[in-house]
């Protein structure tokens, strides 16, 4: 299966369109990470030595419901009840009724600082091996806590995480030099690519140590 075959579970998912463009923007990003890179399958979810993937933009939760569905972490008739009464799958991700599902979350600004805490709690119980991503939109580094664990990770050398990024330019502060500065002054390395491009995509997380992703993807409202 192709990131294109993916889109037709997409659009199984209905009732939340004005979180479409949320949805779909981080779409090949997600692709690439459970297609090509991340270390975790339906059948090892209780693995310690499993990555951990992390959702901090769960407000663009169906593109990555159609991703699980399509890696057989999710049945696909689960797609056809988005948000009903008895459907796991609501609106924003709950670790508690998805499988492969590491954090709820929806509240923006939430998901970095908890990538930090997971990764320091691996390197505490001596797990070396895991990499924690963590997949956040880039209106989330409005928010002041976001800052505070990228200056954190950076100052303790958090080598096992890295933080993708996804640009659609819906932030409200302007950054005339880009996103990747503001992680590379507290001493994550980065890589910008274009969040279509799926080798870009590939090489640049497959770049270990504490390490920003940005993936550039079509202006939000264009």
């Amino acid at each position: 299966m192709t990131v294109t075959e993916v889109e037709p579970l997409l659009t199984r998912l209905t009732g939340d369109e004005k979180h479409a463009q949320s949805a779909h923007s981080p779409l090949d990003v997600l692709w690439v990470l459970y297609d090509r890179v991340l270390n975790v399958s339906p059948d090892r979810l209780d693995d310690p030595d499993r990555d951990r993937f992390l959702l901090s933009k769960g407000h663009g939760a169906y593109g990555y419901y159609s991703v699980l569905a399509a890696k057989g972490f999710v049945p696909h008739d689960w797609l056809d009840d988005l948000a009903g009464p008895h459907s796991p799958l609501g609106h924003h991700p709950d670790r508690l009724r998805i499988p492969g599902v590491e954090i709820s979350s929806g509240s923006l600004g939430h998901g970095l600082g908890l990538a930090v805490g997971t990764a320091l709690a691996l390197r505490a119980q001596a797990l070396l091996k895991p990499r924690v991503f963590v997949l956040l939109g880039d209106a989330e580094l409005d928010e002041g806590s976001n800052h505070e664990a990228i200056a954190f990770a950076g100052s303790i050398g958090l080598d096992s995480l890295t933080a993708i990024v996804i640009d659609n330019r819906s932030r409200s502060h302007f950054q005339p030099h880009g996103l990747a500065p503001l992680f590379t002054v507290h001493g994550w390395s980065a890589s910008t690519v274009d969040g279509h491009d799926h080798d870009a995509i590939e090489a640049a997380l497959r770049i270990r140590g504490l390490h920003v992703v940005v993936a550039e993807t079509e202006r939000k409202g264009a």
